[in-house]
Parts: C-alpha cells; sequence; structure tokens
C-alpha cells in the first residue's frame, strides 16, 4: 500500500438507491486512497441513505482533486457530502449562564484534549463564568440580556459567531430562549442539554417535580436547537438509577452529572463527523 500521509472523513446522505457505497468506495480507490473505516445506515422509512468514511490518502493526492471528482457522483445521487480534516479542531463557542458544571466539564477535556474543539470563546449573560473560562485561557464575552434588549443582543451574538469564524454552538445550560429566527441560522450546528429526559418535567425545580414523583430514574438529553423549545433531534441521552432514600439535592448533584456526560458526548460525536441529520431525529454513525 502506498504511503499516506493524512487522513480524511467523508460525510454523506442521499435519497437511498442501489450502487452508492460502491461508487464511493470506487471513486476513493481510483485516488490510491485506503478506506479505514466505514459506516452506513439506510433509513427505509424515509428512503434516506447516510454514509461516514474515513479513509487515508497518498502523499502525492490532494483532497481538492477527490473534492472535485465527487461533484459529479453526488449529481448523480443527489447527495449532501463534505470531506473533513480529522484533525482541524471545530470552532466552537460556548454559551452558558450562571450554573457552570457544564463549562468546567467541557473546558475540562478540550484541555486533556479528549473533545477536538478550539474554543473561540465562552458567552454568557451573566459575568461569573469569566473567571472559568480565564482558568482555561478561553476569550469571554458578556452579552447581558433583557427582553428589550434581545434583538440586538441576538445580533451581537451572530456577529461574535461569524467574526470568530465559529461552527459548532453548544448551550451548557444557557438559561436564554433563543428567538425563532436564531435558532433557524444555527440549525444543525448548536447543541442544548435538557436536564431531564425529552419529554419531561417542565418548568421550574425539575429535579423537585421529580422527587415528588418518585422516579427511579433521572436522566438528561443533547439535542439541536430548533425554533420548538425543547423539541430538537436528540443526539444523545444518559440516565442515572434512583430511590426513595434520595434527597432532592441528591437528585441534583446526581443530575449535574449525567447532564455533563450528557453533553459532552453529544459534543464528541459532532466534533468526530458522526451526526447526520434526519429530519426530527439524527442518524449516529458510530
Amino acid at each position: 500500500m502506498p504511503a499516506s500521509n493524512q487522513s480524511a472523513i467523508l460525510l454523506l446522505q442521499c435519497p437511498d438507491r442501489h450502487g452508492i457505497v460502491s461508487g464511493v468506495a470506487g471513486l476513493l480507490a481510483s485516488f490510491d486512497c485506503n478506506i479505514v473505516q466505514s459506516a452506513q445506515f439506510a433509513d427505509e422509512e424515509a428512503a434516506q441513505f447516510f454514509m461516514r468514511v474515513v479513509f487515508s490518502l497518498p502523499a502525492s493526492s490532494d483532497r481538492s482533486d477527490i473534492e472535485d471528482a465527487i461533484t459529479p457522483l453526488a449529481k448523480r445521487f443527489h447527495m449532501t457530502w463534505r470531506i473533513y480534516d480529522p484533525e482541524a479542531p471545530v470552532r466552537t463557542a460556548i454559551l452558558v449562564s450562571k450554573p457552570d458544571h457544564c463549562l468546567l466539564d467541557l473546558l475540562h477535556r478540550v484541555d486533556r484534549r479528549e473533545l477536538n474543539l478550539s474554543v473561540a470563546a465562552v458567552i454568557s449573560n451573566h459575568t461569573s463564568p469569566k473567571r472559568i473560562a480565564d482558568n482555561y485561557g478561553a476569550h469571554f464575552e458578556h452579552l447581558p440580556i433583557t427582553p428589550e434588549t434581545k434583538p440586538q443582543q441576538e445580533a451581537r451574538l451572530i456577529d461574535l459567531l461569524k467574526k470568530n469564524d465559529v461552527e459548532l454552538i453548544v448551550l451548557a445550560r444557557y438559561m436564554q430562549v433563543l428567538s425563532e429566527d436564531l435558532c433557524k441560522q444555527l440549525s444543525g450546528n448548536a447543541i442544548n442539554i435538557h436536564h431531564s429526559f425529552l419529554p419531561s418535567f417542565k418548568g421550574a425545580k425539575p429535579y423537585h417535580q421529580a422527587h415528588k414523583k418518585g422516579v427511579k430514574l433521572i436522566g438528561a438529553t443533547a439535542h439541536f436547537v430548533t425554533p420548538d423549545l425543547d423539541e430538537g433531534p436528540i443526539i444523545e441521552q444518559k440516565a442515572e438509577r434512583v430511590d426513595h432514600t434520595m434527597s432532592p439535592d441528591d437528585l441534583v448533584r446526581i443530575g449535574r452529572d449525567v447532564e455533563r456526560r450528557s453533553l459532552a458526548e453529544a459534543v464528541r460525536l459532532y466534533a468526530e463527523r458522526r451526526v447526520l441529520l434526519n429530519g426530527t431525529k439524527t442518524v449516529i454513525l458510530r
């Protein structure tokens, strides 16, 4: 096999039909690429096909040549596709309010290189997260929001994201409801963490509501942001068993840990280019 010194990820989706896998494999073979990993899924109900291919390129190959060659193949199969560099950190902005456990966890994982992110900014409607951002060397932006200033502040937020070339927006317990227009602009690139399974106990003090109901499991849901509050396509869910001996404070403590782990896993899956939207659901190609 020819020596190679670079790798790439091809992520695609298209209407399901015969010949997609062989077409992709044949094209990569024509460039002497070696397929290292391949995962695919055909949704029979939606008649959609999803594929993730990790491949290595010979030193003599240029990724742009492969991208040019894929264009006619993509046209033939009506593909939506993109080739990613797996080594390139995903430019990310973390939005947070006063609860800081998810922010701390994400920054720690980035610092430990467990998440392949480049944190362009930590953005908050409060000043308290600045200390955490400073400790990890992350740029901090304070964007206080009131009902009267919300449109102007969302415009400032969009401007910050564009100036910093941000791809991924993580709502790490950001206690503000985004406008419908902003949700549409961030579609497919904004991940939120919800403090329970969806559907869930809505309103204030969800863990206290769960405690009164005597729940045996508490969980958290990481999902894409949509204009329909807490109804976006789900990326990751985790749960922990609880019982009658536990207080509401115990549930809060356990719940925070589940939130951290669920959000971190969703972000990891996104950063590794494993997540594809499928209508109101997601396809996770592991």
